[in-house]
């Protein structure tokens, strides 16, 4: 399977998956040409996408999937209640474009099979996905307040997962520019995981079997990409795990495409 994350942050978010014969983007969440230059950075032609996948109606998951369906004819995935809070925020869509499954049911795209999973966030039914070819899976978990028992079984065992690392908490509370509404939101069971919460998952991931995370979906004001490493590095070097050999670390990033995994 090849994995990258093109962006990840409050600022929009895309996922690349591909088994070689399918490609598929996770959410959308930039503009169509950021995205596609994206995807010319790491070698794949948008037209040669088999589908969007979308997570929830957030804009910074759904900004581009719009007009990359118009231009490229390129299916739109999302159950019910997301399809209900976003359609008249993508406008028009090719015949056909419109693609709804269960939030509890897997399907397919292609070669792909796409497992959907619940998440706790403040939109109308957000998902996490685990993308299988054979015996290989890939996951994303961004945009939740905790890290549910399910969700921990939904990622068990997964090749990598994208997970996210939103905030710093004492960054949070002092930051002027945020209501306390907001800092309530985000701090809440509904809302972002912090650094500390994603790093407990870090080492319940290993537990299951799960060898690489990219820590994703990072605040531009309530973090620093070296805060969220630091604080996981330094849970798994508690446990006594040695990164890079026990477990492998590393960042999706706000501003430009992070690694491109291929996992045999």
């Amino acid at each position: 399977m090849i994995f990258c994350s093109l962006y990840s942050g409050s600022s929009g978010n895309a996922t690349y998956v591909s088994d070689g014969k399918t490609g598929i983007l996770i959410d959308a969440g930039l503009s169509g040409r950021q995205i596609t230059q994206a995807l010319s950075q790491i070698g794949v032609l948008p037209e040669t996408l088999s589908g969007i996948l979308i997570t929830h109606e957030h804009s910074d998951h759904i900004k581009g999937a719009g007009i990359l369906s118009r231009k490229y004819h390129i299916p739109i995935y999302a159950n019910a209640g997301t399809w209900a809070s976003m359609a008249s925020q993508l406008g028009a869509l090719p015949a056909g474009a419109r693609r709804e499954f269960e939030t509890d049911g897997d399907f397919y795209v292609g070669s792909l099979s796409v497992m959907p999973f619940s998440i706790p966030h403040d939109a109308s039914d957000p998902v996490g996905f685990r993308v299988f070819s054979g015996v290989r899976s890939v996951a994303t978990a961004t945009d939740m307040g905790y890290i549910k028992k399910d969700v921990l079984k939904a990622l068990s065992g997964a090749d990598l997962v994208l997970l996210e690392s939103n905030h710093d908490p004492d960054m949070l509370m002092r930051n002027p520019h945020y209501s306390a509404a907001l800092k309530r939101r985000i701090l809440g069971s509904h809302g972002h995981l912090s650094n500390e919460t994603s790093a407990s998952g870090v080492l319940s991931l290993y537990e299951t079997g799960v060898r690489r995370v990219v820590l994703g979906h990072l605040s531009g004001e309530n973090n620093t990409p070296q805060l969220a490493m630091d604080t996981a590095l330094n849970a798994v070097v508690r446990e006594g795990l040695t990164p890079d050999e026990d477990i492998f670390l590393d960042l999706g990033w706000r501003e430009h495409p992070g690694l491109v995994y291929q996992i045999e």
